[in-house]
């Protein structure tokens, strides 16, 4: 994979570290395409804006809530497994347990935010459709088996899984719609999503010659998990309202009619979000190796990575942009009520180029350990979302909630100006922004 030519990219390091990540790195770009393709377009000129606003109400409301389930331990359970992989039993069995019943915990509140939201404000969608969907909450317990492939550094058993399960699941709605079937058998299918990849890593699992069977839960254990993983799980929460707030927020003020035409923007313009996730994970621990041995070299990788983010991110915001229009004609020229999505589109996208930077930027304040400080500009970013959507959504409509996205990732992501020990990392990330350091590069060759 070739890289722009950005001055002072280690192309070979580059190269080095993405064969670590490609495989994963597949299976993001397959479960996009798919994603795009048939939830996108497929099932939203299939069921129509309304009943396809309803299909992702209940997801815009349940996110929030696996979130919590998780426990932020996936990522500890995986560094947990590589310092100590001879606990592997106790650390799968219990952190399984733990996210079983956390799990099955969220399901009464999903019904109490429910019947809260149904106070105030008749819902469109069905009360057992949301039950349905928090359902995958317990179900998602079985995916902790994928923090042990990536201890292993086995990520070829992640790609077989969620590459295999996307195609299941594509194929089944496929048939669905081929059958004309109601939108209660497109919720039950969302669910199935779940149920396949855990089936999928069960399986994967076993093929190494392991058991489930020989897990164990450790109280233990399981109260150490709990002590140190809480930021991690603080930090998912967040991003799930930093990220999802809007769709929610949609169906309230506007119904399920905008909110299925807001999700195909959501879906378009997220699908790009793998690209700076696969980017970082490729050739950050190059940048950390820096920071060990060269502090000038370690600056210079960041603002070259920095550059990296917004040359792509820049070139797909303005492609879309320009292209939105076309996209919406195209894909929905039978079905013109989602033609009003175009111009959010070409907004929306825009919050690209600060999830690029805040992705790069979020390994910087890891390396550096400022961990509670990349939870506050989260926080900070969430609750800016929430306050413009408020005023904005009733004001101005989707595109009003494509703008309150657009503010709030940017505030968020450069949040760390505000901040005296992060504000030269803000300079950096201005100066990539607006091309100074790639201009400077060019003129001083």
């Amino acid at each position: 994979m070739r890289i722009p030519n950005i001055p002072g990219f280690d192309q070979q390091a580059f190269e080095k570290y993405f064969k670590n990540t490609g495989m994963l790195m597949m299976a993001k770009v397959g479960s996009m395409v798919i994603k795009m393709i048939v939830n996108t377009f497929v099932l939203s000129g299939y069921l129509g804006t309304a009943e396809y606003g309803i299909l992702n109400y209940p997801m815009a409301i349940v996110v929030f809530f696996m979130a919590i389930s998780a426990l932020g331990l996936d990522g500890f359970v995986t560094r947990e497994l590589v310092n100590h992989p001879e606990k592997q039993n106790s650390l799968l069995g219990t952190a399984f347990w733990m996210r079983l019943i956390a799990g099955i915990a969220t399901l009464p509140l999903v019904y109490f935010t429910y019947q809260t939201l149904a106070h105030f404000r008749h819902q469109d969608t069905p009360i057992n459709y949301v039950l349905i969907i928090a359902l995958t909450s317990v179900v998602q317990a079985f995916t902790i088996i994928e923090s042990y492939f990536q201890a292993k550094v086995q990520a070829k058993y992640v790609m077989y899984v969620q590459v295999a399960g996307n195609l299941v699941s594509a194929a089944i709605k496929l048939i669905l719609v081929l059958l004309h079937m109601p939108l209660i058998w497109f919720i039950y299918a969302l669910l199935f999503d779940a149920f396949i990849l855990a089936v999928g890593y069960v399986l994967a699992y076993y093929s190494n010659k392991l058991s489930l069977a020989d897990w164990k839960f450790d109280h233990s254990l399981a109260l150490y998990m709990l002590k140190n993983a809480w930021p991690l799980a603080f930090s998912a929460v967040l991003v799930t309202i930093y990220m999802k707030i809007d769709q929610a927020m949609i169906e309230g003020y506007l119904g399920s009619a905008q909110l299925g035409v807001y999700s195909t923007v959501a879906n378009l313009s997220e699908s790009f979000y793998f690209l700076p996730v696969a980017i970082v994970t490729s050739v950050f621990p190059a940048i950390v190796y820096a920071r060990k041995t060269d502090i000038d070299r370690y600056f210079k990788r960041l603002q070259n990575m920095y550059d990296l983010m917004v040359v792509v991110s820049l070139s797909i915001a303005i492609f879309m942009t320009f292209a939105s229009k076309y996209i919406y004609q195209i894909a929905f020229h039978r079905h013109p009520e989602f033609w009003s999505g175009a111009p959010v589109l070409a907004v929306h996208v825009w919050a690209g180029v600060f999830v690029f930077l805040g992705s790069a930027s979020g390994q910087y304040l890891i390396a550096e350990g400022y961990f509670k400080l990349s939870m506050l500009r989260t926080g900070v970013g969430a609750l800016i979302n929430i306050v413009l959507n408020i005023f904005w959504i009733p004001a101005y409509g989707i595109i009003g909630a494509a703008y309150a996205t657009l503010v709030a990732y940017a505030v968020a992501t450069f949040f760390i100006l505000f901040i005296p020990k992060t504000r030269g990392q803000g300079v950096q990330m201005l100066k990539s922004l607006f091309l100074i350091s790639l201009f400077q590069k060019a003129f001083n060759r």
